[in-house]
């Protein structure tokens, strides 16, 4: 076999096939051009979709609730509806060893406030954090540190602020850090500036501080305004919430089916129907474009079904001077590769252009709608081995229908 495709005579025989109906060879080819285009295009489509959404989560722990005290709707043991429910660090303790699947579980404050520095002011969230944070909810630090223990053990004025903070209260390019900024009045110290628009959902103005520094500035004692919970990867997220919002009820005497006493939102949950879709979307691409690539392929066929019937006679003469069934089968199954793989080889070529095209137009800042739009070398390979198979199977329809005529029949045919 291997003798027979690099046989100058074998091309010799696709190319005059080819070169004798140019027009309606390239016309058929474009089936199987826009298949594969489809295919490249919409894979990488998806795939650069899917980074941008990566990339808008950054490290964010994905697999997260968080869940805030709001007011009760149903009375129970003794209290009326309409209690204000208010979370406490004894309520998180409780929930990180009693709640089956839980990786982390953070408590957080915030609070807003009106922050100073020389002549500039703005009013800004500010939010009292363990340093668990980072390992939740990664910073990207730019200069300096997160919080760390040793600021929660000494309840230090210290503070972490955004990028867009430290735009609007310094001046561009001047040195932040060890610099006091004032918030309600009290001095912090700035420790870290941290990178928005990725992991933090766009531009974000919050401030860090130590989370015992908030509760003893604020007063606010054990009180907190509402935890994250971090589940582990191999336990069902929504199961998660649900044992941890009854557990906070038995523990602050709310009814089981009391849905208003507490806000949550699982971004677990809302994340696994992104990656749903996503999924869906891929599928939905491999679907379109393989029936794409076979109407194009079947096409390739049917022009060689013509393309034999107009070679009756020289197939006839092929016959009578010695060539076997399995020879002229082959011929016209290597014209049929032939055709597939030059449209396909095409098609992925285009598909490269259009993908960069969209890297270009959609693909560039911190607010891209696709991300790095590619496709692997493995889906490549993958698109060219359905092409060859693709090729090779509607091949053997003209090449059995080229066989199946007699060589003293086929010599009479005008």
């Amino acid at each position: 076999m291997f003798r027979f495709l690099t046989d100058r005579d074998t091309w010799q025989e696709v190319f005059d096939s080819f070169s004798k109906n140019k027009l309606r060879s390239i016309l058929t080819m474009v089936g199987v051009w826009w298949g594969i285009l489809l295919l490249i295009g919409l894979l990488g489509s998806a795939r650069g979709l899917e980074n941008a959404f990566n990339r808008l989560f950054g490290d964010f722990a994905t697999n997260s609730i968080f869940i805030m005290g709001n007011s009760t709707s149903m009375p129970f043991k003794g209290f009326q509806e309409g209690r204000r429910v208010q979370l406490t660090l004894t309520d998180i303790k409780k929930v990180e060893e009693n709640v089956p699947g839980i990786e982390f579980v953070v408590p957080r404050n915030m609070n807003q406030s009106l922050v100073v520095r020389n002549f500039l002011s703005g009013r800004f969230n500010i939010m009292g954090d363990y340093p668990i944070l980072d390992k939740v909810q990664k910073k990207k630090l730019i200069h300096g540190r997160f919080i760390n223990q040793n600021d929660i053990k000494g309840r230090k004025k210290v503070a972490v602020i955004s990028e867009d903070i430290y735009k609007q209260l310094f001046e561009k390019d001047e040195d932040a850090m060890g610099k006091y900024i004032q918030i309600n009045s009290i001095n912090y110290k700035v420790i870290g500036i941290f990178q928005t628009g990725d992991a933090n959902f766009g531009p974000s103005e919050d401030i860090h501080i130590p989370f015992s520094t908030f509760q003893q500035v604020y007063n606010r004692g054990d009180k907190i305004g509402f935890l994250m919970i971090t589940g582990n990867p191999e336990y069902d997220i929504k199961q998660i919430e649900e044992d941890s919002k009854l557990l906070l009820k038995n523990l602050n005497s709310i009814h089981p089916e009391d849905s208003q006493a507490f806000r949550s939102f699982n971004l677990g949950k809302e994340f696994a129907k992104l990656t749903g879709f996503l999924s869906g979307m891929q599928f939905l691409t491999w679907f379109v474009g393989i029936a794409t690539l076979i109407a194009g392929v079947f096409a390739i066929g049917n022009i060689l079904l013509i393309a034999v019937k107009e070679r009756t006679k020289e197939i006839g003469v092929r016959r009578a001077l010695g060539a076997t069934p399995f020879e002229i089968k082959r011929q016209i199954v290597v014209e049929a590769v032939f055709l597939t793989l030059v449209a396909g080889v095409f098609g992925i070529i285009t598909g490269g252009w259009i993908l960069i095209a969209l890297d270009h137009f959609f693909g560039q800042g911190d607010e891209a709608t696709l991300v790095n739009a590619s496709v692997s070398i493995g889906v490549v390979f993958i698109s060219l081995v359905i092409l060859v198979f693709l090729g090779t199977l509607i091949g053997l329809i003209p090449a059995f229908k080229a066989t199946s005529i007699k060589p003293i029949e086929a010599l009479r045919e005008e």
